[in-house]
């Protein structure tokens, strides 16, 4: 399972390298061109519709449409690209499938759909090439299974805990990204703590990440070392 986060380091680019298909960039209209697009880092689009949503604020279609046309200048091409959604609304996100789809397809991008609240398997657009888990909080990891368990490629949006990493990989998910990993990153819980995930998955010893524990000084103690 790929880790996509909306900032990334020097680690994030030595796993990228070291450890193939383990790390990726999330970028979104806002913050793109904060976020370099290198040819070893694979990334995914953003369409910011959940900070709108979460801010109270319009969605801007025209900071979306520059992004998409400055990633296709640079020659890179997504993962995928999140076709606009509306946070928690089933109706308004199907109606958006046609209205924008096109801008990502016609460029040879996959197209990725954002599921809602309520919404099932048949919801999802057949010509849909990757399946986005979002919606709330309350519904989004209690549903995850039924999105893995009927679709091949599935990404988790806004995962922020270890609890929710694990849920996702072993449910199948094939990446979840999350934007909170890099606030005070040098934090047991955070940064040190994904560095036990990847490399101990990639060295065969997950259960270092299963095992691990913020209130065992032991787990501290060797992450004082990383």
């Amino acid at each position: 399972m790929m880790l996509v986060m909306g900032q990334s380091n020097r680690v994030w680019h030595y796993w990228a390298g070291r450890y193939p298909g383990s790390v990726g960039v999330l970028i979104g209209p806002s913050y793109g061109k904060k976020v370099p697009i290198d040819p070893w880092m694979p990334f995914v689009l953003d369409n910011d519709a959940f900070t709108s949503w979460r801010d109270n604020k319009p969605w801007d279609v025209e900071a979306w449409r520059k992004m998409i046309q400055w990633i296709r200048m640079t020659g890179q091409k997504p993962l995928w690209a999140a076709v606009p959604d509306v946070v928690a609304d089933r109706e308004a996100t199907m109606m958006n499938w046609p209205v924008y789809r096109d801008e990502i397809k016609r460029i040879g991008w996959p197209a990725a759909f954002v599921v809602q609240d309520g919404m099932k398997p048949e919801d999802v657009p057949s010509d849909a090439d990757v399946v986005c888990v979002g919606g709330t909080d309350r519904w989004k990891m209690p549903n995850l299974g039924m999105w893995t368990a009927n679709f091949p490629r599935v990404h988790c949006l806004r995962v922020n805990s270890k609890q929710d990493i694990e849920a996702c990989e072993r449910l199948g998910c094939e990446s979840v990204d999350g934007t909170g990993w890099f606030r005070d990153p040098s934090r047991p819980d955070k940064i040190p703590m994904l560095k036990m995930f990847i490399e101990g998955h990639r060295n065969g010893t997950p259960e270092l990440f299963k095992a691990f524990d913020l209130h065992s000084n032991n787990a501290l103690s060797k992450l004082s070392e990383i």
